[in-house]
């Protein structure tokens, strides 16, 4: 791209972590963008190989203040929590953890995908909570693959995750108007974007596409104008993902799984967390601990 552009406001590249072995891609929260509508933290999994004997191991941790959301297009994840939930999700569902006064979950590899090995690859996002909601009783929903509306036709195949494109709404209950769109594009397939919601952006998973123009290849996340009319249009056999929705009441602190419009909140949770007062994740032994002591991060809506 050789500049900005009147449709664009940013463009991120994220940034690599690695997770016990296992690559990701943080988009969200970056210096360059905090959060679009309610999301407030975009993981990119993979995609990688787990060989055999190898698998994830996210050992339990807590959180706070928001949502959990993860959806894959390969592999499999089992997820536990402190609820009682113990759940497989596999491509196309998709698994909501409504963390609010606080929740504890692991995420790892089932005994058969960790005996077979497995390619992995997928979206771990995070969604503030309104402040009415901060504090709601913690919970899980898991939606399979055929609960969420699909559309077919003209070279793609797009799912609804959650909120409303494309004259279908998905059945995820959300706290806040949301948009999460996840479109399969063969080449020369074209996207338009929604823009009933005020904050979108766009990320491509796979592939590279063409946009007024501009070209964008896989591991960006570009965040949209509001209002504006965008189409997207295939340029290789591509993935993307449409989220946004609403801007958010007022700024967020995050600091590690922790995320609150209150400073003093998150020092509770950071308490409670060390001190074994949130409710332990059944059939789990072990913990990730505290982490060392760092201030936390402001996490303000975008002017």
């Amino acid at each position: 791209m050789d500049g900005p552009r009147e449709w664009l406001e940013t463009v991120v590249v994220p940034r690599t972590h690695d997770i016990g072995g296992f690559e990701v891609r943080r988009a969200l929260p970056s210096a360059q963008r905090r959060m679009v509508g309610p999301f407030i933290f975009w993981d990119q999994m993979g995609p990688g190989e787990l060989p055999p004997g190898q698998g994830l191991d996210v050992r339990p941790h807590p959180h706070i203040g928001l949502a959990t959301v993860t959806y894959l297009f390969e592999g499999e994840i089992l997820h536990r929590d402190s609820v009682g939930s113990v759940q497989a999700i596999r491509p196309g569902a998709v698994n909501w953890m409504t963390a609010g006064r606080g929740i504890a979950h692991s995420e790892r590899s089932s005994d058969e995908t960790r005996r077979s090995g497995q390619r992995v690859f997928g979206i771990q996002s995070w969604m503030a909570l309104p402040k009415t909601h901060e504090e709601a009783d913690p919970g899980f929903v898991h939606l399979p693959a055929e609960a969420l509306p699909v559309l077919e036709g003209e070279g793609k195949r797009v799912r609804v995750i959650a909120g409303a494109a494309f004259g279908e709404r998905s059945p995820l209950k959300t706290f806040t108007e949301t948009l999460y769109v996840d479109a399969q594009l063969n080449p020369g397939a074209r996207l338009p974007v929604p823009a009933e919601v005020e904050e979108r952006a766009l990320y491509v998973a796979a592939g590279a596409v063409i946009i007024n123009g501009d070209r964008f290849e896989a591991g960006q996340l570009l965040v949209l104008r509001p209002g504006d009319a965008i189409t997207v249009e295939a340029e290789t056999a591509a993935r993307v993902l449409v989220l946004g929705g609403e801007p958010m009441d007022g700024p967020r602190h995050i600091w590690w799984n922790f995320v609150s419009s209150s400073k003093d909140r998150i020092e509770a949770a950071k308490a409670d967390w060390k001190a074994g007062r949130f409710d332990a994740v059944p059939g789990e032994t072990e913990f990730i601990p505290l982490p060392e002591e760092k201030k936390p991060d402001v996490v303000a809506k975008e002017p």
